[in-house]
């Protein structure tokens, strides 16, 4: 089953009065479970499928279905729904909420939800925290913890809401090798344990090789899109 896909989707950007092509019409399904990696150089359009996917932006031409709802049919609001609800985010920078602990951040999203008590979100959340081997930091700020801890706290936010897949654009960017290898078995663990669909973008090799599924793009079109046998 789909959890989004793409139908010739094209996305252009004015650059002063010339309209350039990010996406020359992708068509493309990401399915539940997929552990998917983007991967392509700079300007390639891996950023705006990423953009596309996470309803951060609209498709100029084609269509673009999350939960069978085309996006470019959705209001501010309705998409701002739909991220709360269907999708978490993973940033390169963390993008954690500096004066809020690592418990508080993850919390965030359950309380925009606006749908457990206190009791039922602390629950989830400590459990999170568990999950992804951090639960002793839970009253810590962001300043107070390492790069690799604070991607921890990132991930656990992203998945805290069970969505439907959670979107990672250079999740390895900012953290040592070894703590991106950590990282990167952490999500596979999850995606293999919980279900949960993954997809990235990325340059980073490390991230292609734990792909279960590598879409190669280039000029905004894909160029490959292969299963990795072993993985």
């Amino acid at each position: 089953m789909a959890v989004v896909k793409m139908e010739n989707a094209t996305k252009d950007y004015k650059v002063g009065k010339v309209d350039v092509p990010a996406l020359r019409g992708i068509t493309l399904s990401i399915e539940k479970g997929d552990f998917a990696a983007l991967a392509g150089p700079s300007g390639s359009g891996k950023t705006t499928m990423l953009n596309l996917f996470g309803c951060l932006d609209k498709p100029t031409g084609g269509k673009v279905f999350i939960e069978e709802h085309d996006i470019i049919t959705l209001k501010p609001d309705q998409l701002a729904d739909v991220r709360n609800e269907h999708i978490g985010f993973i940033f390169q920078s963390f993008n954690l909420i500096p004066v809020l602990t690592a418990f508080e951040n993850v919390e965030f999203p359950l309380i925009l939800l606006k749908k457990d008590g206190p009791g039922a979100r602390k629950k989830k959340v400590m459990e999170m925290l568990a999950a992804v081997g951090i639960a002793n930091l839970a009253n810590r700020l962001p300043s107070e913890m390492s790069g690799g801890q604070q991607q921890r706290v990132a991930i656990a936010r992203a998945l805290v809401k069970n969505p439907d897949y959670v979107l990672a654009d250079e999740p390895t960017a900012n953290i040592d090798t070894k703590t991106g290898h950590e990282i990167l078995d952490l999500m596979q663990a999850m995606n293999k344990n919980l279900g949960t669909t993954f997809i990235f973008s990325t340059h980073d090799p490390k991230v292609m090789e734990h792909a279960r599924r590598l879409i190669h793009i280039r000029d905004g079109q894909i160029e490959s899109d292969v299963t990795q046998a072993g993985i």
